[in-house]
């Protein structure tokens, strides 16, 4: 049986933690920074846990992850 390939949009976005939990990165980060305060955009800058809910489709994507 061939390998399965890895979905490499998804691979560039999200990372999978050590006991299994789907790291991402906030969104809102990217332009019209002026309005927003400078807090906001602090906690823009640490990473996200992904939902349960969403969890198993992003696995589905990254096979050897």
């Amino acid at each position: 049986m061939p390998k399965m390939k890895t979905h490499r949009g998804a691979a560039k976005r999200f990372k999978i933690t050590k006991k299994g939990k789907v790291k991402r990165a906030k969104a809102y980060k990217s332009h019209i920074l002026t309005k927003k305060s400078p807090k906001r955009k602090r906690n823009l800058r640490k990473a996200a846990i992904m939902p349960k809910a969403e969890e198993r489709r992003v696995k589905l994507l990254l096979p050897y992850a």
